[in-house]
């Protein structure tokens, strides 16, 4: 079915007339489409377990999610405009946090949805190839859902509360929103 605004009711959850090319730090979740949990795996996650043995978590990156981990690092190379920072890569979810930063000699900066619109882009093309080949499991017909979360990081502050989420975004995973 086709976008109709009269039926669909979407909402922008941007900041209206804010340059997403402009320099500074952006906090994004990419969920996977239906959440479907296909890019890692927490081993002895649980409220219980995540209170007393922090260090027995671990985070075991599945093949896709070794891909799509590759494909983010990548981007650094391809845009000489970002930076990237702390990022995590849950089972259907990924959050980072992206730094655009315009440098006089390299133009104009791409914007946020432009850097995110590729890495989808890409690694929707590269799963959708290795499963064909046999390297990931099937999946259903889309990687990621339509959009992404992104928070315009304005202070000090705000980026050491994002950073201590990311961090601990593994212990928290069945209380998690996007658990499932």
């Amino acid at each position: 079915m086709r976008y109709n605004p009269n039926i669909h009711n979407r909402k922008s959850i941007r900041i209206s007339n804010y340059d997403y090319s402009k320099e500074g730090m952006y906090f994004i979740t990419i969920c996977t489409q239906n959440r479907e949990c296909i890019l890692s795996e927490i081993v002895g996650a649980g409220p219980v377990s995540a209170q007393k043995n922090k260090n027995n978590l671990t985070l075991k990156l599945t093949q896709l999610g070794i891909m799509i981990n590759q494909t983010y690092l990548n981007l650094e190379e391809e845009y000489n405009t970002i930076k990237l920072h702390n990022y995590i890569i849950m089972p259907n979810h990924i959050h980072a946090i992206i730094e655009i930063c315009n440098r006089a000699d390299t133009g104009p900066a791409p914007t946020l949805a432009d850097i995110i619109c590729a890495y989808k882009t890409r690694t929707t093309y590269l799963c959708t190839r290795g499963v064909k080949l046999g390297i990931y499991k099937p999946f259903n017909k889309r990687l990621w859902q339509r959009n992404y979360y992104e928070h315009v990081i304005r202070n000090e502050k705000e980026l050491y509360k994002i950073n201590e989420y990311i961090m601990n975004n593994p212990y928290n995973w069945k209380n998690d929103e996007n658990y499932i």
